[in-house]
């Protein structure tokens, strides 16, 4: 342990001095990502922290003092780490932070015993003082389900409650793993309130699961991580649905740098180039920055429409380890703006192909924000997120106004939408030159898509089949599908599934196609239509004895 702690602390100080907003290596850094314009990171959002008095007479590393100390929670007796806001009935805002004794002997090594906070402010910035104690627990994080509980994940519990002023009543969850493996344990949990009420969870190996109503068991989706492609030490995930798509942050804690990820059911994520944060992103209207070392267990506070309008984080001035009891290093949790970007919506009704000649778009005027006036129209780029990130995209033809709403027309070529595309992206500015960006709506997808998904197969040898139960975790019935079980990388088994609805199952009897079943190889199920893969799952074999 102390050999493996020596190695992450050297790594960790590579590059450690005086960082910069997007500071990585260039082992970590795509060379493409060099091209990327204003609005093609997600860390292009982040905006100047709240003025506010900037103090020096206080804890920690010199690159983060002077600081504004009312920017989230902070005291000089306690460290405080992780946690999320809820904008409560009363109109002010609920953090759920955790924290210890700033002297605890071990000091930031205390974290397994800290305990539960629920802290308040009049403004979503802070600063938050502390109004209740709510036990033990690490990593909290708070969600309202459909009938009025408030539900406080903390590592290996939960404590519930249906008012956010308590009494909190502690408990477990309960998982039902559905054949799979849990990637990496169930720590570190996330969680997204779906259109329907349910809750859809990441948890930290990026295994993705779903409850009915947030407290019923959460069940297993996947059997393999939903995390980029890339070598990584993945940690943190913080998972949230807008009015549109999923959307999911995971850091590389080694790495220091975080990744963005999009989806259209929670389940299959594509990957936005660029970094999502890395350290320097906390900084002031004049351009100083707190320099704070790591950034982690970020959580956003969402609008009406679940946009991100703030995002907090848990941060530390130094490598863990060198905060100890009673020095001048601690930790605490920091808020930052977000530009939550537009309102979009595409008005062509069938779906855009290669035949399409223009595609429209309205942006949504809202308030304080008046786009007829406000949009700089000639920087609007508009198109599939590969294009427009790197400045391509579509210009705009010609712009009109509909009442108090923008409409802009685009040649249809140039914004590159394929047949997947469920959410084009536009960057541009307003007439001041601040970040524009947004996700515009497609009217013929079904953003309440069905996920079909099913159990391990189970063979019975007396009669030679094999039986398969198959579950929609979707939010809308699913169209018939084509079933395949694979083994040794050939199809031995088929069958053709009916209609689903939500959260229905079935149970379908496979006969062999010829074949030898065999225990102990692994075995994949597949969901196909019209030649499409819809989803697929591989089951491991059972070892010989």
């Amino acid at each position: 342990m102390k050999q493996l702690k020596t190695l992450l602390t050297a790594a960790l100080l590579v590059g450690a001095a005086a960082p910069v907003a997007g500071q990585i290596t260039e082992r970590q850094r795509p060379a493409e990502w060099a091209n990327l314009v204003r609005g093609g990171r997600f860390m292009d959002r982040f905006e100047a922290m709240p003025d506010g008095d900037l103090r020096a007479d206080v804890w920690g590393a010199d690159s983060v003092r002077p600081r504004f100390v009312d920017n989230g929670i902070e005291r000089p007796d306690l460290s405080f780490w992780g946690g999320n806001i809820l904008r409560g009935d009363d109109g002010r805002y609920h953090l759920f932070v955790c924290g210890w004794p700033e002297r605890s002997e071990k000091g930031h090594m205390t974290w397994p015993a800290s305990t539960v906070y629920h802290t308040t402010s009049s403004r979503p910035w802070g600063p938050y003082t502390i109004a209740d104690t709510i036990g033990k627990g690490h990593n909290p994080e708070v969600y309202r389900t459909d009938d009025g509980h408030y539900v406080l994940y903390v590592i290996d519990g939960r404590y519930v409650s249906t008012s956010l002023s308590g009494p909190w009543t502690y408990g477990k969850f309960d998982f039902d793993t559905r054949d799979r493996r849990v990637i990496e344990g169930l720590s570190n949990l996330t969680f997204a309130r779906r259109s329907d009420g349910s809750f859809l969870m990441v948890c930290r190996g990026g295994g993705v699961w779903v409850s009915r109503d947030g407290l019923a068991p959460y069940r297993q989706i996947t059997e393999r991580r939903i995390y980029p492609a890339v070598a990584g030490e993945f940690e943190d995930p913080v998972v949230w649905r807008d009015s549109l798509q999923y959307h999911l942050i995971v850091n590389d804690w080694l790495g220091r740098i975080a990744y963005y990820q999009r989806s259209l059911d929670g389940v299959h994520w594509l990957t936005e180039p660029g970094e999502a944060y890395a350290p320097g992103v906390s900084f002031h209207r004049d351009g100083r920055v707190e320099h704070w070392f790591k950034y982690e267990r970020a959580r956003v506070l969402q609008d009406a429409q679940g946009r991100v309008e703030q995002i907090n984080f848990a941060v530390i001035d130094t490598i863990k380890w060198n905060d100890l009891g009673g020095d001048r290093h601690s930790s605490k949790n920091i808020c930052l703006p977000m530009n939550k970007g537009l309102l979009l919506e595409v008005l062509n009704r069938k779906p855009i192909t290669d035949k399409t000649r223009t595609v429209r778009l309205r942006i949504r005027a809202e308030k304080d924000f008046h786009p007829i006036t406000d949009v700089d129209v000639a920087s609007v780029r508009f198109g599939c997120y590969t294009e427009v990130n790197y400045g391509r995209g579509a210009r705009a033809l010609r712009a009109e106004a509909d009442g108090e709403d923008l409409i802009l027309t685009f040649d249809a070529a140039a914004c590159a939408i394929t047949p997947e595309e469920f959410a084009p992206k536009l960057i541009g500015s307003d007439r001041r030159g601040r970040l524009l960006f947004g996700y515009a709506s497609l009217p013929y997808v079904n953003y309440r898509p069905a996920i079909l998904s099913s159990m391990a197969p189970r063979y019975d040898s007396a009669s030679q089949r094999i039986s398969l139960t198959v579950e929609n975790f979707g939010l809308s019935t699913s169209a018939k599908a084509h079933v395949a079980i694979e083994q040794g990388g050939r199809t031995i088994a088929t069958a053709s599934l009916g209609r689903l609805k939500p959260y229905a199952s079935t149970t379908l009897n496979l006969s062999l196609d010829g074949a030898a079943w065999d225990a102990t190889a692994p075995h994949r199920v597949v969901f196909s239509r019209d030649g499409h893969t819809l989803n697929e799952t591989e089951f491991p074999g059972t070892p010989k004895q």
